[in-house]
């Protein structure tokens, strides 16, 4: 029979669904093979085959160049990025949507390395600590955090108070 030298339009629209998809999303071989114009009963079988080198090399090497270009065409750079992101900056002030324009600047300033997440991860267990240890690290954790867990009015404010509530009920009676 031998390998026809040119695609038909059933084979070029089917390899265009394997690679776009349809108005749905992705699409299976059958799927592909049925939106394409190809017979429902046979549509498992035709689509297998025009993925198959060895029956339909035309097709399968048409849909390596609808890849590359859907790949060249979305392809991602530093440059776009951070166009893309000071464009999207740029529509989020005129929109008058400060959080999202500074959400894509900070993309963008991570984008271009002016940021640095910085993780530590440090694995212990306390069941392992001598009682030495930690007291020594409760410690060192209420210094570190000392202006936060320090909420407690005085104790000179408290007295007061507490003298003043008893002066004030005799007062009243």
């Amino acid at each position: 029979m031998g390998v026809p030298k040119r695609l038909t339009d059933m084979q070029m629209r089917f390899a265009e669904f394997i690679v776009f998809g349809g108005p749905e999303g992705p699409m299976t071989q059958s799927e592909a093979a049925i939106a394409a114009g190809y017979a429902k009963d046979s549509a498992r079988v035709e689509g297998s085959q025009l993925l198959n080198p060895r029956y339909s090399p035309l097709v399968v090497q048409y849909v390596g160049t609808l890849r590359e270009e859907r790949i060249k065409k979305h392809q991602i750079t530093y440059d776009t990025h951070l166009a893309e992101l000071a464009r999207l900056r740029e529509a989020a002030l005129k929109k008058s949507s400060f959080s999202a324009a500074v959400n894509a600047e900070t993309n963008r300033g991570k984008a271009g390395g002016l940021y640095i997440e910085r993780k530590i991860i440090k694995h212990g267990k306390l069941e392992d600590m001598s009682e030495e240890q930690l007291e020594a690290k409760m410690k060192q954790i209420l210094d570190d955090y000392a202006p936060i867990l320090n909420v407690t009015p005085k104790t000179e404010k408290l007295t007061n108070k507490k003298s003043k509530a008893p002066s004030n009920k005799k007062k009243t009676q």
